[in-house]
């Protein structure tokens, strides 16, 4: 099950008392005081892992909390510290504060972490309060109580590349003929229902992510069908490659349809328009999908690119284009 966006309750570990004890040892009178400090409470603490792609691990379990710190002991024994409670969680998972609804942390790499809730400290002892004046304190003090949070986990999958477009346009057999990604498949619309990220090889040491974003339909930006729940998973794309599907089940215009989606990518957010996008027509061993890409190519003049999963047609050609955009977006973040 996919799942890219849970809500958690997490809590830290309350730190252990601090103990009141006094020396007592036949042959030492007068031992003093020799209460030990409590031990510090575990904290919780999100880690991005790699090999984690969603959200399932931690959705099962509403209630996350790390272990207690142990109390202090006589002859100055510290309590052992309580251990963390480790959370992995995917590259990509953006960590909010439901109650107050800021971002903790937008856990973008493998190996970066955030302490979403802090363990509490551990009490002192009746030592630290020993003095000329108090030789036999009888005062310690209790642990601190670990910090508790209520969490929104939030999964915006990273990918170079992202393909969009109605469904049934062509995206999951372009992603699974292009890398080793294998999205389920059929001659229906939403075959695909969560995105799938596959890496297109280019050369021996150089390759990118492609993710297929499941299809979208007219008023997706407000919540219709599939595409407001996995619109989010494009903000993070660098590139995206628009599919267009050259005879639709429906018998719609594909031109049509491509403004339609592209208003629906605008609609949902202004920054997406910006972005580098690349058009293709698929399915280019369908006898009008000729005709389609002049279309296409006439109205909004600029290149359209024509190719077909199943021959293989430009799919090199298109390759080599997703490449040198995105050697033009680095080089202009460079800069």
């Amino acid at each position: 099950m996919f799942v890219d966006r849970v809500q958690i309750d997490v809590a830290a570990g309350k730190g252990g008392d601090g103990c009141s004890s006094f020396r007592r040892e036949r042959y030492v009178p007068k031992g003093g005081p020799d209460g030990g400090d409590g031990g510090d409470g575990g904290s919780v603490i999100l880690v991005a892992e790699d090999g984690v792609d969603n959200l399932s691990y931690v959705a099962h379990r509403k209630q996350w909390r790390a272990d207690p710190g142990r109390h202090g002991e006589g002859s100055n024994r510290h309590g052992r510290n309580g251990e963390d409670q480790i959370i992995q969680v995917p590259p990509g998972t953006i960590v909010i504060d439901a109650r107050e609804g800021f971002i903790l942390k937008d856990l973008t790499c493998a190996g970066e972490s955030v302490v979403a809730a802090k363990g509490g400290r551990g009490g002192r002892g009746n030592t630290h309060f020993k003095s000329s004046t108090n030789r036999a304190p009888r005062q310690c003090t209790p642990g601190e109580d670990g910090e508790t949070r209520r969490l929104i986990l939030e999964l915006k999958s990273i990918a170079d590349v992202g393909l969009v477009g109605l469904p049934n346009a062509g995206k999951s057999t372009l992603l699974s003929r292009l890398s080793r990604a294998r999205p389920e498949i059929a001659n229906y619309p939403f075959t695909t229902k969560t995105p799938h990220l596959g890496q297109v090889q280019i050369d021996f040491d150089r390759s990118f992510i492609m993710a297929d974003i499941p299809g979208l339909i007219h008023g997706a930006h407000e919540g219709v069908g599939l595409g407001h729940d996995f619109l989010r998973h494009v903000e993070r794309t660098r590139v995206l490659v628009h599919l267009v599907e050259p005879m639709p089940m429906d018998e719609s215009d594909p031109v049509a349809n491509y403004k339609d989606i592209r208003n629906e990518v605008l609609q949902y957010s202004a920054e997406l328009g910006d972005r580098p996008e690349l058009i293709v027509v698929t399915k280019a061993e369908l006898p009008n999908a000729e005709e389609v890409h002049k279309r296409l190519s006439d109205e909004l003049g600029r290149q359209v690119f024509l190719v077909s999963a199943v021959t293989g047609q430009n799919l090199n050609v298109l390759v080599q284009e997703i490449v040198r955009t995105l050697d033009a977006v680095d080089l202009s973040i460079a800069e």
